[in-house]
């Protein structure tokens, strides 16, 4: 929700004379003039008073008469453009709910081709606030896909949260969990994937990639825990392989993040709760020089319910400089974050009796990271087109400590093993878009460059109590030396892409679209210089999109596409195998893997707002990988699996808002993932495998209802269910379901104070978080078990916030 004071009418013609021209004017004769007088063009973009584009606003022409000559509305990108207009003077009015009507009057001369206009809405006098665009905004006429939507800064501040990842779960289908402690990347559930903690789902900060190749944990590993959901304006999200601005981790879909240039009200928020919870957060902006400076805080304490505290302590700053709006502007802004934790590890059932619901095996076990980060945004608009670009840089380390078979390995000296990660990192992200006529028909052609450089060294060590130590594998009397693999290498990964946007009737329109990507790695082992090397791989990917409608307030979707996913850089060169729990004999020879994975999907999907106050979509999809990462139960990392795989599923996301102050929303997603061929590896012992795909998510339900500022009052209950999934490929084990009723209430007492108090976990269930089955040894005299191996979800907890607004 912003809180915006009203601001007058911001029009910016560009419609000055040439004095020659006026001259040439004076002379000609009134013939002459009329046989001149061709038709113009008027176009413009409409924001609001922060800046932000307003799109679905309804801008209406009529002549001196009052005769309506056109009308239109604003697209996606607030823009809009009313060709055909002769000569004559006019009244144009732009609207659109909980903004009051702008009107102006102008005159289109003979010799100005082009009339454009800046146009601000102010907040209607009747309200004080505005939603930002979200997903009650109607995207009829503007979205390419049933599954494509925003979720905006009011909608994600109502909802009560655990941890700052699941601000993603604001988008239907999508399950944010976690396995360890809190300052670990969280693991992403999404259209029949375990996506492990960032693969196939790709995530953005205002553009700029958080996921990242060749992760010494996980392939495109992308951390949450550096974003401040209060600084978030909006979530934009799309789902699929279908779109040519995503490259690299977007088969199952995408979020982009985008965050706020000026804050609605400069805020001081402090909280605290049960389990040791502390968070205290500051944001302010201001008028500097010709833009504004935006600046913010946040520092984070928690130790969660765990016997061994997690001890989880995170600082995040945040630093805009801006000039402009988001059509013609530009900004600069600095990231930083430092997060250091223990973590309580996922353990076998068979361990509760042993050290208790909410303990650990190894008490040693945690970490730490921090991320700096430089990007700059430049943008360019007018009628005829769109300009954006990109620029980033980013330190980043992480240094973590995992242990997931206990004594599985070493009787003596435990399972744990450190992987650690440190990376530079330079992008740029750049795209022209071209707005034309063909044949009388609205053309939009964009031409798109991507680029990223990763300076890399990581590698993987035998450890005990956090200490590089030597290793004797029990199952051989092998000795694992405490460096298993450490490399240096560059990761280096340019895309192009063209799209074609087309108009082709009044109910019709298509996006065709090709992609080209190119991945190269160049290797140093510092372990076994056989694994070094060089690995190119190119692959094109094109997509197209089919738009049919509106009928009755009803549009109709069918998209296909291809996208991709890399491969760790080290497995591309890499022919021999490192030693280690999973292979203890030395000079193992090993298969190089490819460097890209390629992917492809389609979908039907239907958005309807034909109901009164109601938002609804359906889609249904299939997919298909051509192979599968999955997590290892035994080093903690992902491995890729020998055969392909299917997916198919329906989502069906609804949001009603019968009243100005209440809000409902149900989501569901159901998917089935299946391998082409028999698995033996996933399956239970003694087993000879099935199809199912081990973690995948199935049967997904989030749902809501929320009461927004009602006399000073908020207040929100939301359903989270998690359905039962396979945990091996014969569906011998299988995970229950978790269900979670989270609440929040806050009271305004006035423009300056609110209270607020968020309830977790409010039935008290003792769920699991995320469940896999493997072996592991839970003691040193312990017989090896096959079991399920689980995280818990955190017991009910009441957390307390006080928020000072000035």
């Amino acid at each position: 929700m912003r809180y915006l004071t009203a601001a007058l009418l911001v029009i910016v013609p560009f419609c000055a004379l040439h004095p020659r021209q006026a001259s040439a004017l004076q002379k000609a004769t009134p013939d002459a003039v009329t046989r001149r007088a061709l038709p113009l063009n008027i176009s413009g973009t409409v924001m609001d008073t922060t800046g932000a584009l307003v799109a679905r606003a309804t801008v209406q022409v009529q002549s001196a008469n009052g005769t309506v000559t056109s009308t239109t509305q604003t697209d996606r990108n607030g823009a809009f453009d009313l060709p055909g207009l002769p000569p004559g003077a006019y009244r144009l009015a732009a609207s659109k709910t909980d903004f009051e009507t702008q009107e102006i009057r102008f005159t289109l001369g003979l010799t100005e081709p082009q009339t454009s206009l800046r146009i601000v809405l102010t907040v209607s006098a009747v309200t004080s606030m505005i939603e930002v665009e979200g997903r009650d905004d109607d995207l009829t006429g503007i979205a390419n896909s049933a599954t494509q939507g925003t979720v905006g800064a009011s909608e994600i501040q109502d909802r009560p949260i655990l941890r700052s990842g699941e601000v993603l779960e604001t988008v239907p289908g999508v399950i944010i969990t976690q396995h360890a402690g809190g300052g670990k990347a969280n693991q992403y559930f999404l259209r029949g994937f375990n996506l492990d903690h960032g693969t196939d789902f790709a995530i953005f900060i205002d553009g700029m990639p958080l996921n990242l190749p060749s992760h010494a944990h996980g392939e495109g590993y992308a951390d949450m825990n550096t974003v401040i959901p209060e600084f978030v304006q909006r979530v934009n999200y799309e789902k699929g392989p279908y779109y040519a601005d995503v490259g690299n981790y977007g088969s199952a879909g995408s979020a982009h993040l985008e965050f706020f240039k000026t804050l609605p009200q400069n805020f001081v928020q402090v909280e605290g709760g049960m389990y040791g919870y502390g968070r205290a957060v500051f944001g302010a902006s201001q008028k500097l020089g010709l833009g504004n400076l935006l600046y913010g805080g946040e520092a984070y304490h928690d130790d969660g319910p765990w016997t061994h505290p997690d001890n989880y302590s995170k600082f995040n700053g945040l630093l805009t400089y801006s000039q402009g709006d988001d059509a013609n502007g530009f900004s600069i802004t600095a990231r930083g974050y430092h997060g250091r934790w223990n973590s309580s590890d996922q353990i076998p059932e068979s361990a509760v009796p042993l050290v208790g619901f909410f303990g650990t095996l190894n008490p040693t076990e945690g970490g730490h990271s921090q991320r700096y980060s430089l990007q700059s945004e430049w943008q360019r608009q007018n009628a005829h087109s769109d300009t954006r670009i990109t620029a980033y840089g980013f330190y980043y380390d992480l240094d973590l400590f995992s242990d997931f078979t206990y004594f599985l390995t070493d009787p003596n000296r435990g399972d744990q093993f450190e992987q650690k990660d440190r990376r530079w990192v330079a992008g740029l992200d750049a795209h022209h878009r071209i707005f034309s006529r063909w044949f009388g028909r609205r053309v939009e052609n964009t031409f798109g460059l991507q680029v990223r450089n990763d300076w890399i060294q990581n590698g993987l060590f035998q450890s005990e109590d956090r200490i590089r130590v030597d290793k004797t594998d029990s199952s051989t009397g092998n000795t694992l030396p405490a460096t298993t693999e450490a490399d240096r290498f560059t990761e280096t990964q340019p895309g192009f892409y063209v799209e074609n946007k087309i108009q082709w009737a009044e109910r019709f329109r298509s996006v065709i679209a090709m992609r080209g990507d190119v991945e190269h790695f160049d290797v140093t082992s510092l372990v076994t210089a056989a694994n070094s090397g060089t690995a190119i791989k190119v692959l094109p990917s094109p997509k197209a999109s089919l738009i049919f409608g509106p009928w009755a307030n009803t549009e109709f979707y069918a998209q296909s596409g291809f996208s991709f996913h890399s491969n760790d850089g080290r497995g591309a060169t890499q022919t021999v195998e490192p030693v280690s729990a999973d292979n203890p004999y030395p000079n193992t020879p090993a298969s190089r893997i490819p460097a890209l994975i390629p992917t492809k999907g389609g979908e039907i999907g239907v958005r309807t707002t034909a109901l009164p106050h109601l938002q609804s979509t359906v889609s249904v999809w299939y997919f298909h990988s051509t192979s599968e990462l999955q997590q290892s139960g035994d080093t903690g990392d992902t491995v890729a699996s020998k055969q392909p795989s299917n997916r198919y599923g329906v989502e069906w996301a609804n949001y009603y808002t019968p009243l100005k102050h209440l809000a409902f929303d149900f989501d569901l997603a159901n998917s089935r993932s299946l391998f082409t061929a028999i698995d033996e590896d996933d399956a239970a012992p003694e087993s000879l495998g099935g199809k199912r795909v081990p973690e995948a998510v199935g049967l997904v339900i989030s749902s809501g209802v929320t009461l927004h500022d009602y006399k000073g009052f908020t207040a929100s209950l939301r359903l989270r269910y998690f359905g039962p999934r396979d945990l091996t490929s014969d569906g011998a084990y299988r995970s229950q379901a978790t269900a979670l009723l989270n609440g929040e209430i806050g009271y305004r007492f006035n423009h300056r104070w609110r209270v607020a108090v968020e309830l977790l976990n409010l039935p008290n269930r003792r769920d699991h978080d995320i469940d896999y089955a493997y072996t592991s040894q839970i003691t040193p005299a312990a017989t090896p078990a096959f079991t399920d191996v689980f995280h818990p979800v955190e017991p009910f907890q009441a957390r307390f916030g006080l928020v000072r607004t000035f």
